[in-house]
């Protein structure tokens, strides 16, 4: 599809988003970044202030509440279906601004040579719920909570 500064977007199928990029830090630390509330409140939300609420474990859930900038929260939720540590998770997204709408995400967190590149799938249910995620901003979104990822990586090594 396209790319921003350091992420790649595919579109590999009509109801699936891919969004790929690497950062310089071991697996390990790269998931327990996405996996740990003490992390997630770092990056998360583009480096806003975050409430985390995360109970770890497939069947458990999570909820999130970004505090923009422009003064509005945003909350999304979702469970945890499936965690392979440190190399897989699969959970299910939902904003809650548009309920009902679940998607099924799958992060995949592959070391080479001391880098981890994340590889993160969003499974919607209809091709209009997909690009309506996309119109939504969702990809420049993305990269700048992956941005404030890296730079909370940075003070982690």
């Amino acid at each position: 599809m396209n790319k921003l500064p350091d992420l790649t977007i595919d579109l590999p199928t009509d109801r699936e988003i891919t969004l790929t990029r690497t950062f310089d830090a071991p697996r390990e630390l790269v998931y327990a970044a996405h996996t740990q509330a003490e992390h997630l409140r770092q990056w998360w939300g583009r480096g806003n202030p975050l409430d985390v609420e995360i109970d770890f474990r497939v069947g458990g859930g999570y909820r999130f509440v970004e505090h923009a900038t422009d003064g509005n929260d945003y909350a999304f939720r979702g469970e945890y279906r499936e965690i392979v540590v440190p190399e897989r998770l699969v959970q299910t997204f939902e904003f809650e601004g548009m309920p009902g709408r679940v998607a099924v995400e799958t992060v995949v967190f592959t070391e080479q040579e001391g880098r981890t590149t994340i590889t993160s799938t969003t499974r919607f249910d209809t091709t209009a719920e997909r690009d309506g995620m996309i119109d939504s901003g969702m990809t420049q979104g993305a990269a700048e909570s992956y941005a404030a990822l890296d730079r909370h990586l940075a003070t982690l090594r």
